[in-house]
């Protein structure tokens, strides 16, 4: 592995955004960049609504959820609750991909494992809360043998899996903006949250009856382990508009890793259900990376 992606092995790191951003490609070009420095990368698919991830990693077929492999949604007769209702954790969340069944991950050309936590079009109507595809997100830990392999969550469009707890258990989040004020005040409110975290907020638990159900939420929080933020500018179609979104955002003290330029390869792999790969974008995401590394060696000790 090349030393200056040392400090990235094993993290947890979470892809929010809101919708239309561009978080799933990121994704895709994060994965693809930190599979080719020597990482074992696994990228989880925790958006239950949005499809088509596999074919954007140029994979034929899509794994079987692991909403299935966990014994499918509370809503629907299942074992797997909603983290709003339920925080407790989920019992036997953690998985080792040399003795998981094939069914419930794919391999790319570059190694990427990708595995799917759920889709709610498939529990039926009526079945619609994804709150337990947002458990499995929060609480999937992958083991490979003795290793634990880089772990990207690409979270569902908008940020209710950060009220969900999904920023109690990951170590960066990375945050997709597109060219709208939208995006950016919910990129600004979803740093601000971190940063609340950071410091020792609670969540909201008036609606739990149970004081100790209660208290099982406080305590994820407490133990909360995330590092950071990174703000990424995504579709940018000129320098002009990268400016007016840098100023947006540095108004509130936070500073983009870096821009991913608008690239039309990359819209037109999405339309034709194909890999996104050779593009422009791949040289900004690079940068990006080495800004997000240094950004992660200043807050974890990298031992010789």
């Amino acid at each position: 592995m090349n030393q200056t992606y040392k400090s990235v092995a094993a993290l947890r790191i979470g892809v929010f955004g809101k919708g239309g951003s561009g978080k799933s490609t990121v994704s895709v070009l994060l994965a693809e960049q930190l599979a080719a420095q020597g990482n074992q990368v696994v990228l989880l698919d925790a958006d239950s609504t949005n499809r088509g991830l596999h074919r954007a990693l140029g994979l034929t077929n899509c794994p079987k959820s692991l909403l299935d492999y966990f014994g499918g949604s509370v809503f629907s007769g299942g074992r797997v609750t909603c983290p709003v209702d339920d925080p407790q954790r989920l019992p036997g969340a953690t998985i080792d991909m040399d003795t998981l069944s094939q069914d419930f991950f794919a391999t790319t050309e570059s190694g990427i494992m990708l595995m799917v936590a759920g889709k709610i079009g498939e529990t039926g109507p009526g079945a619609g809360c994804d709150g337990p595809v947002s458990k499995i997100a929060r609480d999937l830990v992958v083991r490979s043998g003795s290793e634990t392999p880089l772990l990207i969550i690409d979270y569902k469009a908008g940020f209710e899996d950060s009220a969900r707890g999904a920023l109690t258990s990951i170590d960066w989040a990375l945050i997709v903006v597109d060219p709208c004020m939208t995006a950016l005040q919910a990129a600004i409110e979803m740093v601000h949250m971190v940063r609340r975290i950071q410091q020792g907020a609670l969540p909201a638990t008036k609606h739990l009856k149970d004081r100790q159900v209660a208290d099982v939420m406080n305590e994820l929080y407490t133990q909360a382990s995330i590092r950071g933020t990174g703000v990424i500018l995504n579709k940018v179609t000129n320098e002009a508009t990268e400016i007016r979104m840098r100023k947006v955002l540095g108004k509130a003290g936070i500073y983009p890793l870096g821009s991913v330029r608008w690239d039309q390869a990359i819209a037109d792999a999405w339309l034709e259900g194909s890999r996104v790969r050779h593009v422009q974008a791949e040289t900004d995401i690079s940068n990006i990376l080495s800004e997000m590394v240094d950004g992660i060696q200043r807050t974890v000790c990298v031992p010789d």
